[in-house]
């Protein structure tokens, strides 16, 4: 069996930059054990499977280890090729997804995710938090992941994980962030349980940390940077209990791959 594959990068302007994605354009699902394989292989931190329709697009995230249930940058991906192959005239894409309903709108070269919004709940900064972390967080919440806040953009910067100690949080993954110096906020993600040890750029992880600046911040509006080695610049907005991820993507490498039932 032969599926068109694409290669691209999420967040960014450049090639070599933002946050890799693999995208496989399927007719129909294969099984999960061959859909992980694929995403093993691929050996990037998320491989989307996408069934395009005009309608609602039917579309699945894995990670070389996990299916997850929301992933931004892939998503992204997936739109972009979605609007360049299948849907030229169309300005916004739906999916059907294990994250929901989702939407993906397109304004000139920024797309964005229309995503739920997922405040959390705040987390006491106990001594038990702060030896796992290897930090004293002013403030902590935690939804999907735990988000913790730090004093400055530099203590984001020079944060050294412990990723062991990161698996042992009842979360599944690690949001680490503070005021930014040039945009309105700053973050890092880890996620080594799932086999993602840092995210270059992660939108799912925004669904959080948008509610928590808009609300410090007292906008609705802002703008966004992810501090990894590879780096990503993000466009937010909270509308209520959605919110809105854009950015740019350049797509890097195109193809096919041949697979065959995983045994």
């Amino acid at each position: 069996m032969n599926f068109r594959i694409y290669q691209i990068d999420a967040f960014t302007n450049r090639v070599f930059a933002g946050n890799p994605a693999a995208v496989v354009v399927l007719d129909e699902w294969l099984d999960d054990q061959t859909l992980q394989a694929i995403a093993v292989e691929n050996n990037l931190a998320e491989t989307a499977f996408v069934i395009p329709d005009p309608e609602c697009s039917k579309l699945r995230w894995f990670t070389p280890v996990v299916e997850v249930d929301l992933c931004g940058h892939a998503t992204l991906a997936t739109a972009y090729i979605l609007f360049q192959q299948h849907y030229c005239e169309k300005t916004v894409l739906r999916f059907e997804s294990r994250g929901g309903n989702l939407a993906v709108s397109r304004n000139d070269d920024v797309l964005f995710l229309d995503f739920p919004s997922r405040p959390g709940s705040p987390v006491i900064v106990d001594s038990s938090l702060i030896e796992t972390l290897g930090i004293t967080p002013e403030f902590a919440v935690l939804a999907r992941d735990l988000m913790v806040v730090l004093a400055d953009e530099q203590d984001v910067r020079e944060f050294t994980p412990d990723f062991s100690a990161i698996k042992s949080l009842d979360a599944f993954a690690l949001i680490v962030t503070a005021r930014g110096e040039e945009v309105d906020f700053v973050s890092r993600f880890f996620a080594p349980g799932a086999g993602v040890p840092e995210d270059p750029v992660t939108g799912s992880a925004h669904c959080t940390l948008i509610p928590y600046w808009a609300n410090r911040l007292g906008k609705t509006k802002l703008s966004a940077r992810q501090l990894s080695s590879r780096g990503g610049d993000l466009t937010c907005e909270l509308r209520g209990d959605r919110v809105l991820i854009g950015g740019k993507v350049v797509e890097y490498m195109r193809g096919e791959i041949r697979v065959g039932e995983a045994s």
